[in-house]
């Protein structure tokens, strides 16, 4: 066990916050310890530290850098193996469910009460071990270009993931977010196409983020879509990027932007009030954001925010582990299809565990 385990297992024991995390392609892992058990919220988005940030609600949690220590080790190789071929849970009634939530779903786009609706469900898995050095070292080695971290605090709980999409980015005034959406199981025999409903669903999602961030920005430019892969998944992509009118409007540019309608839909109040009112469980912290938050470079002058959207995420609790999965839906979403989706997504965090 490394030093920085080793952190982590004291800070465990004694019941203290603490989050590690890996950078999408980095070759280091960072663990900001916190020295108090207190629960930090945002009050006027000058804070300094890690955030986690939760699907509903106005208070946002974070790991205070000024009472941490921080920890940095590099990754290094492993030969942890990964089961390609974990079973697949196609238990009935959460078929249904879901199914059923979906078409719910499709019928109120049909009514024009929104245009899309991302919705989820969760999935709770026994597991017959848990070692978090085990598990956050099979995330780093087989998600590289995912952001991949372990997030613990007493009055949350921990969560776990590795998610493949960047919410906001942000160097001094300089900004930049993706659009993605649209999801496909990688197969290296067939050959990658995209229907019209997932090329939709995508620009719906771009247009989203361009609206949101208009108010707030200047230079605002977008690139065309392609394709990216993250672990077993095909998404399309766009990059935004822009440029903050002030270094005062991060609070504004997040309250426009969250939740995505990658993670909400469109519009966001509507898809929101139907996903609270119907998904018939609590979210907590999926489809929030998490990440460094103002990071004060070396020079003292420069603050940066990494942020990422709390996607393939899990909540272990005792000897279970709760998954969330979600997909996108829009006037064309077939049911089944949708569920299948969510059971190839949950793929992602069964991989990496025992069970």
């Amino acid at each position: 066990m490394t030093d920085l385990f080793l952190k982590i297992r004291i800070h465990q024991e004694q019941q203290l916050p603490f989050v590690l995390f890996c950078k999408p392609n980095s070759e280091s892992m960072v663990g900001l310890f916190q020295n108090n058990d207190h629960l930090y919220f945002l009050e006027d988005f000058q804070e300094t530290g890690f955030v986690f940030a939760p699907f509903d609600g106005e208070a946002i949690p974070y790991i205070s850098q000024k009472y941490s220590d921080v920890m940095v080790e590099r990754i290094y190789h492993t030969n942890y193996h990964v089961e390609s071929d974990k079973s697949v849970n196609f238990d009935e009634k959460a078929k249904n469910d879901f199914e059923a939530l979906v078409q719910k779903g499709v019928e109120a786009i049909e009514d024009n009460r929104f245009q899309k609706v991302v919705l989820s469900r969760k999935e709770t898995v026994k597991l017959s071990s848990f070692n978090l050095e085990i598990v956050f070292r099979k995330l780093t080695q087989h998600y590289p270009s995912a952001f991949k971290y372990c997030f613990f605090h007493p009055k949350i709980g921990m969560w776990m993931g590795a998610t493949p999409e960047q919410f906001l980015k942000i160097n001094d005034k300089n900004i930049q977010t993706v659009a993605l959406a649209g999801t496909q199981l990688a197969a290296n025999e067939t050959q990658l196409v995209w229907h019209q409903k997932e090329k939709e669903e995508q620009q719906l999602v771009t247009d989203f983020i361009l609206d949101g961030l208009q108010n707030w920005v200047t230079e605002l430019t977008f690139s065309s879509p392609y394709s990216v892969q993250a672990g077993t998944i095909w998404h399309i992509k766009t990059d935004i990027s822009a440029k903050a009118k002030s270094k005062k409007s991060l609070s504004n540019i997040i309250a426009a932007l969250h939740p995505t309608s990658a993670v909400c839909g469109l519009p966001k109040a509507s898809a929101k009030d139907f996903i609270v009112k119907n998904e018939g469980y609590h979210r907590e912290y999926y489809s929030g954001f998490l990440g460094e938050f103002n990071i004060d470079l070396a020079s003292f002058r420069t603050r940066q925010s990494d942020l990422f959207v709390n996607l393939r995420s899990m909540k272990i609790v005792g000897d279970t582990a709760e998954l969330f999965v979600g997909c996108g839906i829009t006037k064309d979403s077939i049911p089944a299809d949708e569920y299948v989706e969510t059971v190839n997504k949950s793929m992602t965090m069964k991989k990496v565990l025992d069970f």
